[in-house]
């Protein structure tokens, strides 16, 4: 078959590829909306003249978060106004360029923040260790400061369904507690409430969408820190589970929807005396001050 033959082939092929990829790409959008529009209204996530600010990082998650709440806002029954913020932590190599330049495409609010973060981690966490624990810490309190000083009623982060279930699992593990990140967060000062709107949403099909829409993806690797391998554990079970019996995962996260305290053992979540609820234990916010880092001021962070 001669070329030209061969590029009239592909050219014939091209109309079609792209008509099922703009199908894909409309139902995903409508699954996310449904899932997105159901956490929000479950857990009164967002209410009418919130301040809703989406922390973008660069990835896939945020990206996808900004984008289905930007569609929702044009038809939700609530008017909320939605802002997009990022902290540039001068990691070395870091395109600071490209962020902006996507906002400002969406036409939305947008701020960047611009903290040395880097500097502190490098020096604080010894060569070869895991950098990501103290990076997130600084990263989120100076958010959190951010969202105090500019008004802002809700903080949304892009963690999805199976980041959930992964901390579930991560808690249960390694740590000996059975949390996971709740869908909203109060802390317990009052400043902050955290919301997760893609607290229903697959990562899988976050991760097809994000391709389909073609976002302008950062990779999270810049600071050459190392890979969480307890969470990367935990992730290729779930993708072993998810592969052999399908299904497991999405009956794991309803039973995270479904606790029934008098069936487990904690004393402070069931009066096992009295045959009631309690209370239970809370603890949503700790303090973090790096001794070099008094100039970024109080550093509230989410003990997740």
């Amino acid at each position: 078959m001669s070329e030209a033959m061969i590029a009239s082939s592909e050219q014939s092929l091209n109309p079609d590829r792209e008509r099922r990829q703009k199908l894909e790409l409309n139902k995903l959008q409508k699954r996310l909306r449904r899932e997105v529009g159901q956490a929000i209204a479950e857990f009164s996530m967002i209410e009418a003249g919130d301040k809703v600010m989406c922390c973008l990082s660069g990835g896939k998650d945020s990206y996808a978060m900004l984008d289905i709440l930007l569609n929702l806002q044009k038809s939700a029954p609530v008017s909320f106004e939605l802002i997009a913020v990022n902290l540039d932590q001068k990691q070395p190599g870091f395109p600071e360029e490209v962020l902006p330049a996507y906002l400002e495409s969406m036409g939305i609010e947008y701020h960047i923040i611009e903290k040395d973060t880097y500097s502190i981690v490098k020096e604080k966490v010894p060569e070869g260790k895991t950098t990501c624990g103290l990076c997130s810490r600084l990263r989120r309190g100076i958010l959190y400061n951010f969202a105090v000083e500019h008004g802002v009623t809700k903080i949304a982060l892009g963690h999805h369904r199976d980041d959930l279930l992964e901390t579930l699992f991560l808690n249960m593990f390694y740590g000996g507690k059975l949390k996971s990140m709740p869908p909203v967060l109060h802390s317990d000062d009052g400043r902050n409430t955290v919301i997760r709107p893609l607290a229903f949403s697959r990562e899988k099909d976050i991760a097809r969408y994000a391709a389909l829409r073609e976002f302008p993806i950062i990779p999270c690797n810049l600071c050459g820190s190392q890979e969480n391998l307890q969470r990367q554990v935990i992730k290729d079970m779930f993708q072993s589970w998810d592969k052999q019996h399908p299904g497991r995962l999405e009956t794991m996260f309803r039973a995270m929807c479904n606790v029934e305290p008098s069936h487990l053992a904690d004393t402070s979540l069931y009066d096992f005396r009295e045959g009631r609820r309690l209370g239970g234990k809370r603890q949503a916010v700790q303090t973090a001050e790096p001794e070099e880092a008094s100039s970024f001021g109080r550093l509230d962070v989410l003990n997740i």
